[in-house]
């Protein structure tokens, strides 16, 4: 574990939007263990709390050891950088997905869905909700696709991870779901809506929206789910952008 002696300056006279991505490229230049000072400086908005900034440190894969609230609305944080995947989130986005938690191979290539056998990306291009393969930057900035996870912690497998951990990545992401917007939400594996909202939910368009925006609710893409051809899911993602043509 490495500590670093001067605040990383974050998003000066920047909109608060811009914090997300900014954070992002902090956690790939810092590697997990290393404790971190940060200083948030954006341009603040009505919206600007220390519970906004709180849960974009957490969606860029930090853990915040103290946050405090300085004057014009700068945020002075020490936060320690895990081995996790941060969110590719901005503003005007067609759709986000949801996934559970980041896979040890995601957290280290900083690409969700990266592990072998995955079916995520070949599916998404099928789908035309992205063109490049493995580049979620080129497909927020193309597609205006956005990926997030309800938990930040990496795990090998995602029934590691404890329902609690999902209901708490849950009020996360509905947060910044209500603040960003999206025209729809795409949560990939059943299990994560099923715990945080509707136990009986069966893929497809959902009946709850979440933050205020349509859901579609599809299988897992991972190789070790059998139970779905590429072709569903190629077809589940169709569905969702189409979801998002309409909201």
């Amino acid at each position: 574990m490495t500590s670093t002696a001067e605040a990383h300056h974050i998003g000066t006279c920047r909109p608060t939007t811009d914090l997300p991505l900014l954070l992002a490229d902090l956690h790939l230049a810092l590697l997990p263990g290393d404790e971190v000072r940060i200083r948030l400086d954006p341009v603040p908005d009505a919206g600007w709390t220390l519970q906004r900034a709180d849960d974009l440190l957490v969606g860029a894969g930090f853990v915040p050891d103290t946050i405090s609230w300085c004057d014009t609305g700068r945020v002075e944080v020490a936060a320690t950088r895990i081995r996790s995947l941060p969110d590719t989130v901005a503003p005007d986005l067609r759709l986000l997905v949801v996934g559970l938690n980041p896979s040890p191979s995601s957290a280290d290539t900083a690409v969700g869905y990266h592990r072998g056998g995955n079916r995520f990306w070949p599916a998404v291009l099928e789908a035309g909700l992205a063109s490049v393969d493995r580049e979620p930057r080129r497909a927020l900035r193309d597609h205006k696709l956005g990926m997030t996870d309800l938990v930040r912690r990496t795990t090998s497998r995602a029934d590691e991870v404890a329902p609690a951990e999902y209901r708490r990545g849950a009020e996360r992401v509905e947060r910044l779901v209500a603040w960003l917007h999206p025209r729809a939400v795409c949560f990939i594996g059943l299990g994560g809506w099923r715990t945080v909202v509707d136990r009986h939910a069966v893929a497809g368009e959902q009946e709850r929206s979440f933050g205020g925006r349509p859901v579609y609710l599809m299988p897992h893409t991972s190789g070790l789910n059998a139970h779905s051809r590429l072709a569903d899911l190629v077809e589940h993602l169709r569905g969702a952008g189409r979801l998002a043509d309409r909201a």
